[in-house]
C-alpha cells in the first residue's frame, strides 16, 4: 500500500489522523480518532476494542477489514493505528449511533 499524503481532518475542533492511499485513491482514517469525535469516551481505545470484539463475534464483516498503519500520535511518536476505509467508516458509524439512541 502506497500512502502519498497523510493529513489530519478537523471535525468539531478535534482532530481526526488521516491518509490517502494513491494506488487506490482512498482514504483512510483512524478508527479509534472518529470513536473519539461521535461518543465522546473518555477512553475510545478501550470503546474500540470492546466493539470490534463484539463486531467479531456478532460475525460482521467490518471487524475483518480493519487494517493498520503507522500514524503520528500526540507525543510525536508513529505507531500501529487501526484504519478504515470511507466505506468502513460509514458501516462503523451505524452501531455507534444506534447505541447512542438506546441510551
Amino acid at each position: 500500500m502506497l500512502i502519498t499524503m497523510s493529513n489530519i481532518k478537523i471535525f468539531e475542533d478535534r482532530k481526526i489522523r488521516t491518509a490517502w492511499n494513491a494506488d487506490s485513491e482512498e482514504w483512510y482514517f483512524s478508527v479509534v480518532d472518529v470513536i473519539a469525535v461521535l461518543t465522546d469516551s473518555p477512553r475510545p481505545r478501550k470503546y474500540w476494542n470492546a466493539l470490534k470484539t463484539k463486531l467479531a463475534q456478532e460475525g460482521s464483516e467490518l471487524s475483518h477489514n480493519v487494517g493498520q498503519l503507522k500514524m503520528q500520535s500526540s507525543d510525536g511518536k508513529y505507531y500501529e493505528t487501526d484504519v478504515l476505509d470511507t466505506k468502513g467508516i460509514l458501516r462503523l458509524i451505524h452501531p455507534i449511533i444506534k447505541t447512542a439512541i438506546y441510551r
